[in-house]
């Protein structure tokens, strides 16, 4: 099974096949397009007026030209990557985060080291919840700290701050981008029957802990076991004895603005709806502070800087790429087709077998639009009347649609914000799909049986 797992291609190989992949589609599926009507600034399909139209295949020359758009509309996405990586440049030269972590491990003692382990799951869970996804790009490399004081491995760092983070974004009783479109086009309260998804993303979260704590268990005995073995922590792991740790007064000054940085960003989106662009803003507000009382010279800061831009810039370049993706498939005109023959496959099944296979077909769908708002509002116009003609309320057809979207992120390679995070944990995809995707075939199971729950009690 590792012999397998090694002959996965990186997901930059992934990609491009993906690319190739859709290309060829263009010339294979009919084009075609849903009328579309504007709505509180967002377009949204039409049901019931799916037509074919001219094809537009995407010829050779025109895959690579749409690789330029794929980045220009990928740029917030790329900035927020750089904007956090530089901020953690000035953090990391002074030791800041070693210093506060050594310093916290000591006193918390590595026998509770499967308490805390548990506790920055559902930390990092919160922030999936409360904050959204490549936003919390920059908390990242705080988990691989902790975890390698821990006597973890690069793996568990990333199960730990992925792993909730993904999880928790992706079944969130209140996730706007994906349950908020979705009651805004039904019609229903919104985040109405957060009661069940509460549930449900709760229990995924303690499964991802005891996952991690499992896996923690393996490798503490026998570190040569660990899927991690061999990666690349240089400037991660902490570089003394635990005991002889200090927090400095500098150590302590950069410390506070960069969590002053957080909180001012958790209150941006709460109270003034902060996007990508305003964090970034403040990421980069942050570093500016910190690298003027660092204490460090400007040609320590500017290596320092120049340092952590190179080693994100792989993810970087990854996100780009899968934002091709989407521009291949709309100049191709088979986004719609896909949805509308999603449809078609599960119109006359029974009701069961109805919300389960429209929970597998968002996964499929997802790998080739991974935005959760973009196939919330490509898919749910046309998926919430079908539900209701197969007997699904539409909160189990936005239920099933969360699932499918949200599980199946956690090993999506055209998903670039967990691509880019790989990258900060220095994980490669290979060796994260080993370690995740028996995390995910669980948690699909967990998740259709409260799906299956749902569409017992007709829930509304």
């Amino acid at each position: 099974m590792r012999r397998l797992f090694t002959r996965i291609p990186p997901p930059l190989i992934m990609l491009f096949a993906i690319i190739v992949v859709v290309t060829i589609m263009t010339y294979v599926l009919p084009a075609g397009l849903y009328e579309r009507v504007e709505v509180n600034g967002q377009y949204r399909v039409v049901p019931g007026s799916f037509t074919e139209v001219s094809p537009t295949p995407v010829g050779p020359f025109e895959m690579f030209r749409a690789f330029p758009e794929g980045y220009r509309l990928a740029t917030p996405v790329i900035f927020i990557c750089l904007a956090s990586a530089l901020m953690f440049s000035v953090l990391e030269r002074t030791q800041t985060i070693e210093n506060a972590v050594g310093r916290l491990v000591y006193r918390m003692g590595k026998q509770r080291s499967e308490l805390l382990l548990v506790l920055l799951t559902f930390v990092y869970g919160l922030l999936g919840v409360m904050v959204g996804y490549e936003n919390n790009i920059a908390t990242v490399p705080i988990a691989v700290v902790v975890v390698l004081a821990l006597g973890g491995d690069l793996i568990l760092a990333a199960g730990v701050s992925l792993g909730g983070m993904t999880v928790a974004f992706g079944l969130s009783p209140i996730n706007p981008y994906t349950v908020g479109i979705g009651h805004e086009i039904a019609g229903l309260p919104l985040f109405s029957g957060w009661e069940l998804r509460s549930v449900l993303c709760f229990g995924a979260l303690a499964i991802t802990a005891y996952y991690n704590v499992r896996y923690f268990r393996k490798i503490r005995g026998a570190p040569e076991r660990g899927i991690g073995v061999g990666l690349d922590t240089s400037g991660l792991a902490l570089s003394q004895p635990l005991d002889q740790y200090r927090i400095s007064r500098r150590n302590w000054w950069l410390l506070s603005v960069f969590l002053a940085g957080l909180g001012f960003v958790l209150f941006g989106v709460f109270r003034w709806h902060f996007g990508i662009n305003e964090i970034s803003a403040v990421f980069l507000i942050v570093m500016v502070v910190c690298a003027a009382t660092s204490g460090l010279s400007a040609r320590e800061v500017t290596d320092a800087g120049m340092k952590s831009v190179a080693e994100m810039a792989p993810a970087t370049f990854i996100i780009g790429m899968a934002a091709t993706v989407k521009v291949i498939m709309e100049q191709g005109q088979i986004q719609d087709t896909i949805s509308y023959g999603l449809a078609e496959a599960l119109d006359g099944l029974p009701t069961y077998a109805s919300a389960i296979g429209m929970s597998i077909g968002q996964s499929g769908i997802n790998l080739l639009i991974p935005s959760g708002s973009g196939q919330a509002l490509a898919t749910l116009p046309v998926m919430i009347p079908l539900g209701r003609a197969l007997d699904l309320s539409p909160q189990i057809a936005i239920l099933a649609f969360q699932i499918g979207d949200g599980v199946t992120n956690l090993f999506n390679p055209s998903l670039g914000g967990l691509v880019a995070m790989l990258g900060v944990c220095r994980v490669p995809f290979d060796r994260w799909l080993r370690f995740v995707l028996p995390l995910t075939g669980i948690l699909l199971v967990w998740a259709w049986i409260g799906l299956l729950i749902a569409v017992a009690v007709d829930y509304q």
